[in-house]
Order: C-alpha cells, then structure tokens, then sequence
C-alpha cells in the first residue's frame, strides 16, 4: 500500500453474508404460503362470500397494509440511519409477522369472527414482513463491495424463493388435505391430526410461517453484524427524522435518475404486489382450483423464480440493473394480456375450448395449461425485477443515508399498493369479473416501465 492511502472499506467474511441472505428464505414462506397460494385462496373459497367478494376482501386489506408501510417507511428509516443499528427494527418487525401469521390459525370456516381475525392477521404480518425487510435491505452495502450487490441480491431472492419451495412443499405432502379425500398431495393423512374438513392444513400455513421465520432468521441475528449505535436517543432520532424526510423529498428532484427511479418503482412494484395476491384466488376462482391443484401451480412457479433470481442476479452484474428490469417488465405485460384471455372456456380472448370436467386430472383443460404455462413465465422474471430494483437501490442511494433511502424505496413500492389492489378489488366488484380486476395491472406496468426507460445510470464496470 503506498504511503498514505486511505484503506479501502472491511467487509465481513461469508458466514456473516450466508446468515443475512438467510433472511429471505425465512421471510419467503409469508409470501409464498399466505399471500399467493395457500391462506389467500383458502381465504377467497372457504371464507367469504364468494370468491369475487373474497377476492375484493383481500385487496382492502392489502391496500390498507400497504397504506400504513407508505406512511411509515422512510421516516423509520431515518431515524434508524441517526441511531445505526437495524437489528432491533427487524426484531420488532419480525415480531409482529409472527403474531399476525400465527392469528390465522384462528379463521375457523362457519366461524363469525373468521374473515375479520384472517384480515386482521393478515393485515399485521403484511406490515411486519415488509418493514422487516426494509431494514434487512439496508444492511447491503455493509457486506459486499458495490460490483457484488446484484449477485447479493440475486442470490438473496433465489434462496428466499427456495425457502418458499420448501415450505409449500411440506404443507402440500403433509399438512394441508383435500377436503373431499382428507388426503394430502402425497396420499397421505395429515400431520398433526390436522383436520381436513375444518381446513386445518390450509389455516397451519400461518404458525408455520411463524416459526419458521423465528428459526431461520436467528443466524443474521447472530453472525451478520449490525450498523454502530450513536448516541443519538430514539428521541431524538425521531425529530430530527421529521426534518431530514421533509428535506430529502425536497432533494429528490437534484438526484440524477434517483426520484423518477423512485417513481418507477412505486408504479410497477404496486402491479406486482396485486399480481401475486391474486393469482392464487384467480386460480380457485376462474378455473376453480383446490389446495392441490394451486399448490402444484406454486411448487412449479417457484421453481422457476429460483432459477430466475439466481440467474437475474448475475445478468444484474453484466448488463446494469435497469436492463433486467425493463425487461422482466415487458415479459409481464405480455402475460398479463395473456391471463386475460383466458377464461375456463376460452383462450385468446375468443378461441373456444373445452372447460375440464371432474376427473380428468390436474390442468386438463387448454386454458388451466396455458395459465400454468403463463404463471412459470411470471415467476422466472419477477425475481430478477424484485432483486434487481433492490441492487439498484443500493447502488444510487448516498451510503451514508442508506436507510432513510430504502426507506424511500420501500415508501416507493408501497405507496400506491393501497391503490392496485384497491382498483382490482373495485374493478373487481363493479363488474362482478377477476379478469375485469386484472386489467388494471397492465396500465400499472406499462406505465413504470416507461419512467424506468428515462433513468440515466452510471455505466457497468467489470
């Protein structure tokens, strides 16, 4: 080293980057079992109404979260940033995700207080979940040098995505029954003495969320370090934070690409969100789809959002992470159009075809293949647009402000997902139709990948 130059930045070693990555596989199950493919459409089939009403439910209900993570986010990521530690949020976050996927065992079907306790549960591990991410997120630039975020953060989504896997595949071989058969997908009786009929298995999705979350999120906590406290009380942070918010969105117009980013962000995220929320309940809807069928459906979607992470990662670190972006949102478009197409007796919006019947086995029918085939397509490339927008994050946000900015790209990716899956769910009611709901999300994806297209990004070095 020559005589007086600075030293470069110290990261920790891999066990430390192995324990954070760790926390996406035990965050997945939450998405994965309760949001997509398990509780949701337990929720829309067993719980409401009728699945268009349950549909509308849960929309409310994610767009009521997703309001509240708007409101919150970057203030409480400034004032983590003026105090340093992120641990004690994620722990505090985390908890809430505990208690409210552990409520869900308590949505008993026929039971009075069962659709109000699933929303309210849902509703409160929804707001932990993502403002525990918020705050794993700003932990990034701590473990690798700038040229490795976007296979950080690849590979975080890929083993997130693996972890999603798993757990669904041990609810659909062992916990969650067909209620007609009280045998689960691999033939056999459930554990636990998980009741079939009652829909035990289908509500087991949230203690199982729950404790895995607590089992596998304990290495970050233990080997990844944290931010060093200032001594700045909470107090004080909290002030301060106020200001600093006020002055930062007033910066944000002389931030290069920084603020239409942003702006991307929150439009095609918001689509995304209401995408995955309500493609299992399309599913039991459209083509009516059990545990089973919808369970199959996630094994193989997931499958293809593993590869799909692990591979956009990579492609982040060779070609920019705008250029994944632009185009898994162009691949999502072209699905979008093409679910709404589909109906249980058609596909291209007029070609007939033959409805399944009982007893012609899983995904008989041409529609029910083509929105499988669809659904594999989406879950390749929304891995690498959710992963890729984080390593951009990372990548434009000043370090010394890390959190308070991703506290504005969680604010970003929220604060209009009150309105996606609001509009599905009005568009939904008024014209008593899930493809009328779906529709909205095509102008949402068109749109952000529009303002995405103007951000000027500094050129990728190898």
């Amino acid at each position: 080293m020559s005589v007086g130059a600075a030293p470069g930045p110290l990261y920790p070693p891999r066990r430390a980057v192995t324990a954070w990555l760790f926390f996406d596989w035990a965050a997945q199950p939450f998405f994965t079992l309760i949001t997509t493919f398990v509780f949701a459409p337990f929720f829309a089939s067993a719980l409401a109404a009728d699945p268009a009403s349950g549909q509308a439910l849960w929309g409310y209900a994610t767009g009521l979260a997703g309001l509240t993570i708007a409101l919150l986010s970057p203030l409480l990521g400034g004032i983590a940033d003026r105090t340093g530690p992120r641990k004690p949020w994620i722990a505090v976050f985390g908890a809430l995700l505990v208690i409210g996927s552990g409520l869900l065992w308590f949505a008993v079907p026929g039971s009075r207080f069962a659709v109000p306790i699933a929303l309210a549960g849902f509703v409160v591990a929804t707001i932990g979940a993502e403002f525990a991410t918020t705050f794993n997120n700003a932990m990034m630039h701590r473990l690798v040098p700038p040229e490795r975020l976007g296979w950080l953060s690849g590979t975080g989504w890929a083993i997130g995505y693996l972890g999603g896997l798993v757990s669904l595949a041990i609810t659909l071989a062992l916990l969650a029954a067909d209620p007609q058969t009280g045998r689960t997908l691999a033939g056999l009786t459930p554990l636990f003495g998980l009741d079939a009929a009652a829909r035990e298995g289908d509500r087991f999705a949230g203690p199982l969320t729950a404790l895995w979350f607590i089992l596998f999120v304990t290495p970050m906590f233990l080997l990844t370090p944290d931010s060093p406290r200032s001594r700045m009380s909470l107090a004080e942070a909290a002030r301060g934070g106020v200001g600093r918010l006020k002055a930062t969105l007033l910066e944000l117009p002389r931030l290069p690409g920084l603020g239409r980013f942003l702006l991307a962000n929150m439009i095609y995220q918001d689509a995304l969100v209401a995408l995955f929320a309500f493609g299992g309940i399309y599913g039991a809807g459209v083509f009516g789809w059990q545990t089973i069928e919808l369970g199959v459906f996630g094994i193989m979607l997931t499958v293809t959002g593993t590869l799909g992470a692990w591979l956009g990662g990579r492609l982040d670190d060779l070609v920019g992470g705008k250029a994944v972006v632009l185009g898994a949102i162009a691949t999502l478009l072209f699905t979008c159009l093409g679910i709404l197409s589909l109906g249980p007796d058609r596909v291209l919006f007029v070609i007939p075809a033959a409805p399944a019947t009982p007893g012609d086995g899983l995904f008989a029918s041409l529609p029910e293949r083509v929105y499988l085939g669809l659904g594999l397509l989406i879950g390749l490339v929304a891995g690498p647009l959710q992963a890729s927008s984080r390593s951009l994050m990372a990548r434009l946000a000043p370090r010394d402000r890390i959190g308070e900015f991703f506290g504005l790209f969680a604010l970003s990716g929220k604060v209009t997902s009150f309105l996606g899956p609001t509009l599905v769910a009005v568009a939904t009611t008024v014209f008593a139709s899930q493809q009328a709901g779906l529709a909205v999300l095509i102008l949402f994806f068109a749109t952000g990948g529009l303002l995405l297209a103007g951000v000027k990004t500094a050129p990728v070095t190898r």
